[in-house]
């Protein structure tokens, strides 16, 4: 095993694929255990630029590179046996790659994150069951079920003229100071 390793310039390859490897499993373990000094690729920095999470000179990207190119020139010099130049040129296209499927994995994890919070200004227009019976206007507060932003919500709603029973369809008319809505019926 280390003559195929060492031997015949696979020494070039051989050194970047252990060091990209070893770094690139430390820093991943270190980011699955959340230990000390372990900071994730996907975190923003302190300018809350999000794209700096997917730049190609990061640590993780530098890892992921070295690993690409170093496993990919010894498995081109030693299992396709070609020679050293062809051998780097395809370390190097193996390790552009592996740092672009970083980078998109990296992006497809960022963008699983999501807010959780439900901006009421988007409830005008939309249509809603009444949950709780809504008193007629100026009488009392009833509840509305609404789908907003694909989430659906419980508001506390009022109504503009008569009373609206439960399971009763309505629109959204306005939103209040309080987050309640008025609505009227269907």
């Amino acid at each position: 095993m280390p003559d195929v390793l060492m031997n015949d310039g696979a020494v070039w390859f051989t050194v970047p694929a252990v060091v990209g490897t070893v770094f690139f499993l430390l820093r991943l373990g270190f980011m699955l255990i959340g230990g000390e000094g372990a900071i994730s690729e996907v975190e923003l920095d302190a300018s809350g630029d999000p794209t700096e999470a997917f730049k190609l000179l990061s640590v993780q990207g530098i890892a992921a590179f070295l690993m690409g190119a170093g496993w990919g020139g010894i498995a081109a010099l030693r299992a396709f046996g070609w020679e050293w130049m062809p051998s780097m040129f395809f370390g190097l296209v193996t390790g552009f790659g592996m740092m672009w499927m970083l980078i998109l994995l990296l992006k497809a994890v960022h963008d699983l994150q999501s807010s959780g919070n439900v901006i009421t200004e988007g409830a005008v227009g939309t249509e809603g069951t009444v949950y709780a019976n809504i008193p007629e206007k100026g009488s009392g507060r009833g509840q509305v079920q609404v789908v907003i932003n694909g989430r659906q919500r419980i508001y506390s709603a009022i109504s503009d003229a008569e009373s609206i029973p439960s399971q009763a369809r309505v629109r959204v008319t306005r939103v209040n100071e309080d987050r309640s809505l008025t609505v009227a019926r269907v």
